[in-house]
């Protein structure tokens, strides 16, 4: 099978100064994967190098998905502006807030649909400020399920919601990956959550990134290992 994704021997960082180097990593489809570790250790610059929002400052990246979805931290739309919960939506088929007039109705259908697939259908004329964070973010993977994606990367998916609203995203996004063969990529700081979800996790830590099976990685004795002198020793609920 040929990866979705593949980095080779990869750097990433800023103004030529690497962050993390040295990546070596293939992504197929299917597969879910947790991206962890020290705050500051580059997470955020692996996962922008994997969008493509930045180049590789060495080595090489390839893409062969069609689509990638990209789901943020959370989204902030100014309450004044009337946008409802299937406009948000609407906007994954153009990336950006306008055009909306011309959405063709195949693209429409698709809104819908992503919005049931994803259990929101019901609230699809609701204002997306009147929304609790656990369905913002439902919403938000509706819309990057909106082109149709092979991979489906996320930011901090289940920051700042309840541990139901944590549960049941996560359960999403196992289905999205198990039952639609999605590849799933996600930075998060909930690491039982984590461990208790994904297939392999890339550990981010001392400008490299080390793979290895969640329930491995994510071991106490081996996050005591791995977490740096300055991030102290594993996070107390893994213990």
């Amino acid at each position: 099978m040929t990866a979705l994704l593949s980095a080779h021997d990869a750097a990433f960082g800023y103004s030529g100064t690497p962050v993390i180097r040295g990546v070596e990593l293939e992504i197929d489809a299917g597969e879910f994967l947790g991206i962890v570790g020290p705050n500051g250790a580059g997470k955020t610059t692996l996962f922008r190098g994997l969008l493509g929002l930045i180049p590789p400052l060495s080595g090489s990246v390839e893409r062969r998905a069609d689509d990638i979805g990209y789901v943020p931290q959370r989204e902030t739309l100014d309450p004044i502006y009337p946008v409802n919960v299937e406009e948000v939506v609407q906007m994954g088929a153009y990336g950006k807030l306008r055009g909306l007039r011309g959405l063709s109705s195949a693209a429409r259908e698709r809104a819908r649909a992503c919005l049931e697939r994803v259990d929101m259908l019901d609230r699809r004329a609701h204002p997306f400020s009147s929304l609790s964070g656990g369905q913002r973010q439902r919403v938000l993977i509706a819309r990057a399920l909106m082109v149709e994606p092979q991979i489906l990367l996320l930011d901090e998916p289940t920051s700042g919601v309840d541990r139901a609203a944590q549960t049941r995203i996560m359960e999403l996004l196992l289905e999205l990956s198990t039952k639609e063969g999605l590849a799933i990529l996600l930075v998060s700081h909930e690491l039982a959550m984590v461990r208790r979800t994904v297939q392999s996790v890339l550990w981010v830590a001392d400008h490299r990134v080390l793979r290895g099976p969640a329930f491995e990685m994510l071991k106490p004795e081996r996050l005591d290992q791995l977490y740096s002198s300055e991030e102290g020793s594993a996070p107390a609920q893994l213990r």
